[in-house]
């Protein structure tokens, strides 16, 4: 089953790190939801027929992802809006995943409540830090206070599956703040984080005031470390790693991207938003069964322009690109997703899709870490090491094809 991606392209401030597309006017929020309501309602590609429900025409859909952006500024008649266009065109299959990112100073009583009546059971929420100078110094709209309150909030409102994000390595978070911020996230038992590295990108506010020594540049070194102390802790803690840059308690992680990292067919609505069409090909999660003919995987890409995007859709169209994947790209983003995560590489799976010469390739590649003890190769698997996955990128660039 397919999953679904909206974007939604707006803030109500911009981080100094971010490079996401967004705007930080709401004057063309109005036209954006008419014109999302359109891309919705236009099919592409064709359907599959092992894809449709048994008593319908429509698609049957395992996952929902609301990002942005700031989903959670939506009102709740513009969410009931989107929700309506999605289920003329699909269907959510039993026990779907629908995920919205909200930001903690957006998190009232009253939302979370109307989020769960409309079907909203996951929420990510942009914490970032609990401590107020970090959250200043990224140019969070939110405070300290409201990053702890939000997690009470939506514990008593019922959400027993939700996500916080977090970033380490920036030049104000000393390895005991950052202790604090992970052991925040263990007291209050939240069920899954998400931790990423500030990276300074390139045309962002950041890179911009680091340029010009207003702001200290980010130290490798510091991240590495900081890294290195979060799986000790979340580890000991009982989460599983189970990606880069995840960890959730047992059960509870999150389908809809581990959908990505799949190799699923998922839909991405919206401005800058991304969709994968693996089509009759052959996907990580049919392994051991006989390869299906069929069209190669396709990706496309909508326009990263709100104004553009509105305009295209009220002469319905829908500005995209879209590429097709050689076998080549395909066996290199398996390996680079499934390094990623805690299954790691299948020498199978790439046998059976590649064939055993690319599978042999690969395992070679790998032996010079697998010495060094950046990563291990068992029971037909390629498994990153703690100390590997500081070098994940590297490393999974070196056993491209």
């Amino acid at each position: 089953m397919a999953g679904i991606y909206i974007h939604i392209p707006f803030c109500k401030q911009a981080c100094n790190y971010c490079n996401f597309h967004f705007s930080t006017s709401f004057k063309l929020k109005s036209d954006f939801i008419e014109a999302l309501v359109k891309e919705i309602s236009c099919p592409y590609p064709l359907k599959v027929k092992e894809e449709m429900s048994a008593d319908t025409d429509k698609e049957v859909i395992a996952t929902l992802y609301f990002g942005g952006g700031t989903p959670s500024i939506l009102s709740i008649d513009e969410l009931k809006v989107i929700f309506e266009a999605l289920q003329k065109r699909f269907v959510f299959a039993d026990g779907i995943e629908i995920t919205l990112e909200a930001n903690p100073d957006d998190i009232t009583d009253a939302k979370l409540q109307e989020w769960k009546a409309i079907g909203i059971n996951r929420l990510s929420v942009g914490v970032q830090s609990f401590l107020e100078d970090e959250l200043q110094w990224m140019n969070r709209a939110h405070t300290a206070v409201e990053s702890l309150i939000c997690i009470d909030k939506i514990k008593a409102a019922g959400f027993t599956n939700f996500s916080v994000d977090l970033i380490y390595g920036s030049p104000l978070l000393s390895d005991a703040d950052w202790k604090k911020n992970v052991q925040t996230i263990i007291e209050k038992d939240i069920p899954h984080i998400s931790c990423y590295a500030l990276t300074v990108e390139p045309k962002t506010a950041l890179d911009k005031m680091i340029a010009t020594k207003k702001k200290a540049p980010v130290d490798a070194e510091r991240q590495a470390q900081q890294f290195l102390l979060l799986m000790d802790w979340m580890q000991e803690a009982g989460y599983e790693h189970y990606e880069i840059s995840n960890f959730a308690k047992p059960g509870l992680r999150s389908k809809h991207n581990s959908s990505y990292w799949s190799g699923e067919k998922y839909y991405g609505f919206g401005p800058s938003a991304h969709s994968y069409f693996p089509l009759g090909e052959l996907s990580a999660a049919q392994l051991g069964e006989p390869p299906l003919r069929g069209d190669p995987p396709k990706r496309k890409w909508n326009i990263a322009n709100n104004a553009l995007y509105i305009q295209s859709l009220q002469k319905g169209l829908i500005p995209f690109e879209e590429e097709v994947l050689t076998e080549t790209q395909q066996l290199n983003e398996y390996i680079m997703t499934a390094l990623r995560t805690m299954e790691g590489i299948s020498t199978k799976y790439i046998s059976t899709k590649f064939g055993e010469e690319e599978s042999r390739k690969v395992i070679a590649a790998s032996r010079k870490y697998e010495s060094t003890g950046k990563l291990k190769i068992e029971n037909e698997k390629i498994i990153l090491t703690k100390e590997g996955k500081l070098f994940a990128d590297g490393i999974a660039a070196d056993l491209f094809s």
